[in-house]
Formats: structure tokens, sequence, C-alpha cells
């Protein structure tokens, strides 16, 4: 990956893959006419950004439920109404 004025710096690591998934890897570097470096650099920035989302709701979710903060009775029955019960 080049490095530009933009760009943080980087650092190195060796990633295993099993033959399948690194031939996929290789097919698809070939097909979109990228680096195998950077598809692999944007899976795991992807894979990344992702989970930290999941993370982030879960948490959230959390401390809601541990404030108390829970849908009423109302509430529910209003969303098995809309989604369920047509």
């Amino acid at each position: 990956m080049t490095q530009n004025a933009e760009s943080p710096p980087s650092a190195a690591f060796t990633v295993r893959l099993d033959k399948r998934t690194l031939q996929a890897l290789d097919g698809l570097a070939e097909k979109t006419e990228r680096p195998r470096n950077w598809l692999v650099t944007q899976a795991v920035q992807d894979y990344v950004a992702l989970n930290a989302w999941q993370v982030e709701k879960i948490e959230k979710g959390l401390a809601a439920a541990n404030k108390g903060d829970f849908a009423s009775a109302k509430d529910i029955q209003r969303l098995k109404e809309k989604f369920f019960l047509k």
C-alpha cells in the first residue's frame, strides 16, 4: 500500500489462510484488478467497523437495560400488531 500525506502509517503482519480462501482471494484480486493486500486491508477495515458498531449498540442496549429502560407492554403490543398480526 502506497503511503501519502493523508495516509496514516501502516504496520505489516502475517495472515494465514486456508488454500481455498487464498485461491478465492487471488481470483477476486484478478477480477477486480486490485492487489491482494488492498483487498485484505479493505476486508479488515470493514470487519472492524461493523463489529465496532455492533459492540457499541450492544453496550448501549445493556446500559439502557441496566437502568431499567425497557419497552412497555403497550409498545410491544403495538409492534406485534404492526409487524406480525396482519
